[in-house]
């Protein structure tokens, strides 16, 4: 089943000549890899439109990474214009502090930190998502895939992003920071819109909707942490309480990082997540023989252990070659070099995540799904300091919802074209109606 339009080498071309992330064209959107490949040959430094840098290199990605000290992740400067601009700027999309909500959100929110809040952010949300805390939720884990297939095969189908993908990490998340089962409704839109509005370009509705879904969030929160204050969780397991309490002998969070924290947290543990389960879900029916050859290997792995091998080399492929997060951006504090290349003090640098894990330097065969492959060095997660601080928990999420999907539905087919999200950054289906035979 084909589900990635083909691009002509000659369109792939025209695209990476005029490439610009503010005006991206829809082929591009729905296929961009044959783009990156292009880009990876000619222009592996491509400078945009803007001023800014595209890197599409697997080690040239690595070497800003490593480099944090020169490569801040802060982005106060490329954010104040993005999103402090009238009208957005007028109540009721303004803080206390007069600056719009979306701003004040990405600006404190760990990702797009460096130290020392990222950090005392970091510390404390990894000292609830030790290997320990991490293995004690997977049999909740087991028992909430279970029962949303449990629905699904009663009905005989669904959709795989509704009912199942999207449904798994707010459950999780919300059970890290121990988020009342009633109150999870409206999670998933709040996410969408807010991290939607990290997209390069941004209509005015979007903007609105991304100021408005923050707002929101925070107000459920504030009223969620002071209850906390008043009945504490287990640190070692409520995210919350620990960035309540913060560290022994060390300072506690601001209120307003506290809460954008949560809104982080909440966000970076649902779409990515869901991406990798829909896009591995949606992969195999686009690769008949990857799928037939997991199934054959599952069937025919000798126990558990071996079946978790199986599976993390499947969760790894996934991620490699429809990477969740496609990009990620820094910015040179001086002037420095990548492998030769000079870039200026305050170069505005663009990480093409999904081009790198591609990147025929480092995999053999890179355009080809590969459920076997071994020594995976994708950087889905990132790498360095800023490595996602959850991908032990990812990885669990997709190896139990991956592979119990198959155990349960091994003859699941698409009903029709799965719905894409649309956007450069993050990668992934909106809708994908299937059945279970």
């Amino acid at each position: 089943m084909s589900i990635t339009p083909p691009l002509s080498p000659e369109r792939a071309q025209e695209i990476a000549r005029t490439l610009d992330l503010r005006a991206l064209p829809r082929d591009f959107l729905d296929n961009p890899y044959p783009v990156y490949a292009a880009l990876r040959e000619a222009e592996p430094f491509k400078r945009m439109p803007d001023g800014s840098y595209f890197l599409t290199r697997h080690a040239d990605l690595v070497a800003v990474y490593r480099d944090a000290k020169v490569f801040s992740s802060d982005k106060q400067v490329e954010f104040g214009p993005k999103y402090n601009h009238a009208p957005y700027n007028e109540p009721p999309y303004t803080t206390a502090g007069g600056v719009a909500p979306l701003f004040e959100h990405h600006t404190n929110s760990l990702v797009f930190n460096d130290p020392p809040l990222h950090t005392r952010v970091r510390r404390l949300i990894m000292g609830a998502l030790t290997r320990r805390a991490i293995e004690a939720m997977e049999p909740g884990l087991v028992t909430l895939v279970d029962s949303l297939l449990d629905k699904i095969e009663a009905q005989g189908g669904g959709d795989l992003i509704e009912d199942f993908a999207s449904a798994i990490p707010v459950e999780i998340i919300g059970n890290l920071l121990d988020v009342p089962h009633a109150d999870r409704e409206p999670l998933r839109g709040w996410s969408l819109a807010i991290l939607g509005a990290l997209e390069p370009s941004l209509t005015p509705e979007q903007e609105a909707l991304g100021n408005r879904s923050v707002n929101e969030f925070l107000a459920y929160l504030r009223d969620l942490v002071a209850q906390r204050r008043q009945h504490p969780g287990d640190p070692e397991h409520d995210v919350l309480t620990r960035l309540i309490q913060g560290e022994e002998n060390g300072d506690a969070l601001s209120e307003v990082e506290l809460l954008q924290n949560c809104v982080f947290l909440l966000n970076a543990g649902h779409e990515t997540t869901t991406n990798l389960i829909g896009n591995a879900l949606i992969s195999l029916q686009e690769w008949p023989d990857q799928r037939m050859r997991l199934l054959s290997d599952l069937q025919q792995a000798p126990d558990e252990a071996a079946e978790e091998h199986i599976l993390g080399l499947a969760v790894d492929e996934f991620l490699r070659f429809e990477s969740s997060n496609q990009l990620g951006n820094r910015r040179a504090l001086q002037a420095t070099q990548v492998n030769g290349v000079d870039l200026p003090e305050g170069a505005l640098v663009t990480l093409c995540i999904g081009a790198a894990n591609r990147d025929p330097a480092v995999y053999e065969n890179p355009e080809q799904l590969d459920l076997r492959r071994t020594g995976n060095k994708h950087l889905a997660f990132g790498f360095g300091v800023h490595q996602c601080a959850g991908l032990s928990l990812a990885r669990l999420e997709g190896r139990i919802a991956i592979g119990r999907f198959l155990r349960r539905f091994p003859e699941y087919r698409l009903q029709s074209d799965p719905e894409r999200g649309g956007r450069a950054r993050f990668r992934g289906f909106l809708s994908a109606p299937f059945s279970t035979r």
